[in-house]
């Protein structure tokens, strides 16, 4: 039922966003040198790696360039790419991963490598779920650049893995205990809601 769900939501969702994604397109081209995706591998189902879609917000290669994770004044982060993080359009970017079953709709966010490599086993049990654009961690960090910049701390992973990530393995557990198509209708609705009152908010200041 969940993936039937998942094929359904992301091929009706992509086709309804097909204007805005080619508008996103064709202002990365415009704005910087390089792909229109980011494609980089993330940690999937039983721990089986994957690559990502994500409409590219920073430069070229800024893997090699920096951390994995990223504050709001990352300078590897383009100018249109500071739109595209900051409404999340990167993520929608994702249904492409949905369609093809290497994510869901709601679950678990896929984590790099490295960060993988340091889960308890507790926090391994997250591997079981196939892993999504969103979940309840998504929700309570809907702005993690925001929280790594006011952290002070200089290194962005490690700011992460303080700040972010025990809260974050805590919530993904516990929708791990207790998920269903209810929840995730709950937090699909509660992550349009929280996109739509953060970021109106933001643009009226």
């Amino acid at each position: 039922m969940k993936r039937f769900f998942d094929i359904l939501f992301s091929f009706v969702l992509m086709l309804l966003l097909a204007p805005v994604f080619i508008l996103v397109a064709v202002a990365i081209k415009a704005d910087s040198p390089g792909p229109i995706f980011y494609r980089g591998v993330r940690v999937g189902r039983d721990g089986i790696p994957f690559q990502i879609y994500k409409f590219r917000s920073m430069v070229t290669n800024a893997e090699i360039l920096g951390s994995s994770s990223t504050s709001n004044s990352d300078s590897r982060v383009t100018r249109v790419g500071n739109i595209i993080r900051k409404f999340k359009l990167d993520e929608f970017s994702q249904l492409i991963n949905v369609f093809l079953g290497d994510m869901s709709v709601v679950g678990p966010r896929p984590q790099v490598q490295w960060a993988v490599d340091n889960f308890s086993p507790m926090e391994r049990r997250v591997l079981q779920l196939r892993p999504g654009i969103t979940d309840w961690a998504s929700i309570k960090f809907h702005d993690e650049g925001e929280i790594i910049e006011k952290s002070g701390i200089v290194d962005p992973d490690e700011a992460y893995m303080k700040l972010i990530h025990p809260e974050k393995m805590r919530l993904q557990l516990v929708y791990l205990e207790n998920h269903s198509c209810w929840i995730d209708l709950k937090i699909i609705f509660k992550t349009v809601s929280t996109l739509f009152a953060t970021r109106i908010s933001q643009a009226n200041e």
